[in-house]
């Protein structure tokens, strides 16, 4: 959420000028805050961690006691303590029946803190903490914050907040590589291989506090342990009020994969062994019964497979509808005899949208929980009936996976108008009720989950023509105005290059094809479709704006504190040299590949130059890695990076004609080469630069190839106008690969001038073979044979239908180019 800096103020061996309407919380010695007698134990987590927070800003923890600080929580006011408060004259009516919500403003002098329950006080205190300069990252992103002699806020100051959806927070899943590697060797380093335990949730529970979060799918993976069988995690869990759930395929709280014993249980089947799964169920029911839990129906394979011993759709309805009633009557006997003071979830997810949609009832006041592709692109949310259901509904995001047609479970590079526009277009929907976001690790997925957090705690805190301002307002919060300037240029340079391709997917290869054809059912690394022949060689320039933004990130690093050096390197120089290094290690070979054969490699100056850019392209990103693991904050998160995730081909030794020499390596070295951009004729638009525009039309920052593609919603339209030569050419129109999330169809029309419009469908079957090059890509081609005229024309495209978010446009007079990129600068 936005909310500016009202104090500011004091940096360490400076004066500091104090407003005579400015109320000083803070002026040496230790700051003081009193409480009410009684409060939750998720307040005194937060009290614990405002006084490290004070003892970080001022030098000195903060200490219970009379002071400038009073907090309040109103659900455990006694009569005296509310009388007092009362007399405060805050506007109590408008929040106290929200759950979660918060006051802080400035009465007789002091600063005071109400919240509505526990959670709500917990975000009030460490809202003060932000106030103070804390970033919500101070631990897990090493934000060390600015020491001061001061702190203030202005006497007029208030703030209430609450948020916009009840239940916010993060799945941690395909941990294999990181998380649960990171807590063997440093949180829990006691305990047996395969445990995420207590140490390790506590801070995660801090970061989700600090961002305003509530709510936990735990790690569920093979090979790592069940939640409730580590002992601990429910204490701890419990201790910062986090409402735990579980995932699409763990029903009733249950980890399937790590508390599912077939041999003492028999098979996890509903139709054969349905006593023995009812049994399981309840078991877990019973033990969460006094727990802030948050119970997902229905079921499927022991992991994320289809539910055991049914065969068509008839039965699967059949078989999935009595589990669900089963499971409400399991709720309803041991949980509480009021199903809806029982939050249940119900997750269409991949094969059970099916079942979902042939008929199967789901309880009124049950949630419903939307999915995207796995790939940040929404495939269905409610229509019209399911919006005014008591239950709400909710969405499932993606911000990694793992899974075909590639993982990407290394940086994490979703761009952010895809997150803001899809979010965005789920709260519009009524799906407002559950947000999770899938992450492998929160660290590395900083920027994109505050993002998220932000629009679930306040939908409008970010709009559409905003986004890089959000961007801009994070990287102050965390490295300090005058280099968050350099740092949002960078950064959002760096996201137009990820949303051309991700660094996972540099390979042009694919995993989960069939495995009688390809070892483990990968495919191999193969040529990109970047061109060094084409547009004034188009791959080359990929490397060179990557390298541009490298030379802006070490700029801007001369601009930070010492102390923040940690967290820059991870937050920023990590992810950025990184993918760039990844894309000179897969381009560079390629060229060497394309330059030479192994029979003439090491003779040919040219081709050496490549693989040796390529060769030390690969060593930079193990360096890296090896510096983020071994020696960034002295260690302190070995092992949660790894630099090759499930050991994927992509992410192997680039592949070149032959091995490289030593003695070559020290000899060639291959400077970048000038690539200015030539049009060879073609005609090429941003979407966001038309001529005209229907009012419906939107641009969102930070979106597409363009950064800048617009959303258009059925009936709306784009008008261009346009100089070309005579000729017969290709236009390709690039439009943002949504899904047809009301069960419709995508469609868009093309006209020129006059012409009779030419209608395209962006509707495509999940993990088809287009919908693959689609989410690879980050766009949906489609290609139209014109014949033009010399002089000015009319280009007009309408959506037909809604979802249509158009990227980019291109007439090309050479039909058989092989090209990749449209060359065109971004429009932010």
């Amino acid at each position: 959420m936005k909310i500016r800096y009202l104090l500011l103020h004091a940096i360490l061996g400076l004066s500091t000028t104090v407003s005579a309407k400015d109320v000083v919380w803070y002026a040496g010695g230790h700051v003081t805050y009193s409480t009410q007698k009684n409060y939750g134990t998720v307040v005194a987590k937060a009290l614990d961690m405002f006084s490290a927070d004070m003892k970080a800003v001022t030098g000195k923890s903060a200490r219970k006691g009379e002071g400038k600080i009073e907090i309040y929580q109103l659900d455990m006011l006694n009569n005296k303590e509310f009388k007092r408060l009362s007399g405060y004259k805050i506007p109590l009516e408008k929040f106290i029946a929200k759950p979660d919500a918060f006051w802080m403003g400035i009465r007789n002098g002091k600063v005071v803190i109400v919240g509505s329950n526990g959670r709500g006080t917990a975000y009030g205190i460490l809202e003060l903490s932000r106030k103070a300069g804390v970033s919500p990252w101070i631990d897990w992103g090493d934000v060390t914050p600015q020491r001061k002699h001061y702190l203030v806020l202005n006497e007029q100051f208030e703030t209430l907040q609450h948020p916009s959806v009840e239940y916010r927070g993060v799945f941690i899943n395909d941990e294999d590589w990181s998380t649960r590697v990171w807590d063997k060797q440093l949180v829990d380093a006691h305990s047996k291989s395969g445990i995420i335990g207590p140490r390790y949730y506590h801070r995660l529970f801090e970061l989700l506090l600090r961002l305003r979060a509530n709510t936990l799918w735990p790690a569920m993976h093979e090979g790592t342990d069940g939640f409730f069988q580590v002992k601990g995690n429910k204490e701890v869990a419990d201790s910062f009020d986090i409402v735990l759930g579980s995932s699409h395929c763990e029903p009733i709280l249950r980890n399937n994969v790590a508390e599912w014993n077939s041999k003492q249980r028999g098979p996890y089947n509903w139709i054969t062994n349905r006593k023995q799964v009812e049994n399981y169920w309840r078991e877990r029911a019973q033990e969460t019964a006094h727990m802030d839990g948050l119970y997902t129906l229905g079921m499927r394979g022991i992991h994320d497979g289809s539910m055991e011993g049914v065969g068509g759709n008839v039965d699967r309805v059949k078989a999935l509808q009595s589990v669900i009633d089963e499971q409400r009557n399991i709720l309803h006997q041991t949980v509480n005899r009021d199903l809806k003071k029982v939050p249940q979830v119900f997750i269409p997810y991949k094969e059970v949208l099916q079942i979902y949609e042939s008929g199967l009832k789901v309880p009124d006041d049950v949630m419903l929980m939307w999915c995207d592709d796995n790939y940040g692109y929404l495939t269905r949310l409610p229509d019209a009936a399911e919006q005014k259901r008591a239950g709400g509904s909710g969405v499932y995001y993606h911000l990694s996976y793992w899974g075909r047609p590639h993982d990407y479970l290394w940086l994490t590079t979703t761009q952010p108008g895809l997150v803001y526009s899809e979010m965005r277009e789920a709260w519009d929907h009524n799906a407002q009720r559950l947000w999770i976001a899938n992450v492998h690790d929160p660290k590395v997925a900083a920027y994109d989950l505050s993002l998220f957090m932000d629009m679930a705690w306040n939908i409008n805190s970010v709009t559409a023509s905003s986004l890089q301002q959000h961007l801009r307002d994070w990287l102050t919060q965390q490295f300090g105005e005058e280099a968050a300037a350099p740092l949002t240029e960078a950064m959002t340079e760096f996201y137009h290059l990820c949303g051309i391709r991700r660094p996972e997917f540099m390979g042009w290869n694919q995993v989960e094809l069939d495995r009688n054809r390809y070892k483990n059912g990968w495919s191999p690394v193969q040529d990109t479709e970047f061109s060094a022949d084409e547009f004034g060689n188009e791959l080359e320039r990929y490397l060179n704006d990557y390298e541009a933004v490298k030379h802006k990130i070490a700029a801007a690093e001369q601009m930070i504190r010492p102390e923040l050096k940690d967290a820059f390197f991870a937050a920023i120089k990590y992810p950025v040299y990184c993918a760039a290094a990844m894309a000179t290690k897969q381009l560079q070979a390629q060229e060497a590949r394309h330059i030479a054969r192994k029979e003439n490699f090491h003779r040919d100056e040219e081709a050496l130059e490549a693989a040796v850019r390529s060769v030390k392209a690969y060593q930079e990103i193990q360096t890296l890695t090896e510096y983020y693991n071994k020696q960034m904050a002295h260690g302190k998160w070995n092992g949660l990076m790894d630099m090759a995730p499930r050991g994927l081909l992509v992410f192997q030794a680039p592949s070149l004609p032959d091995k490289v020499t030593a003695e070559e390596m020290r000899k060639y070295v291959q400077e970048p080469l000038e690539a200015k951009m030539e049009l060879d004729g073609c005609v090429v638009r941003n979407a966001c630069d038309y001529q005209s525009a229907t009012d419906g039309a939107q641009p969102i920052e930070m979106l597409g190839h363009s950064m800048r593609a617009v959303k258009l919603p059925k009936g709306e339209s784009l008008t261009y106008r346009f100089y070309a030569k005579d000729g017969d050419a290709v236009l390709y129109t690039a439009l943002i690969p949504t899904q047809s999330n009301d069960n419709g169809d995508i469609r868009y029309s093309i006209s020129i001038d006059d012409g009779d419009p030419v209608i395209y469908s962006l509707k495509e079957p999940y993990r088809s073979e287009r919908w693959k090059v689609n989410v690879l890509r980050g766009q949906a081609l489609r290609t139209t044979d014109i014949k033009l005229k010399g002089g000015y024309h009319t280009l007009v495209i309408k959506a037909l239908d809604n979802h249509i978010v158009v990227d980019q446009w291109m007439i090309d007079y050479h039909p058989d180019r092989h090209f990749y990129v449209f060359p065109t600068q971004p429009a932010l």
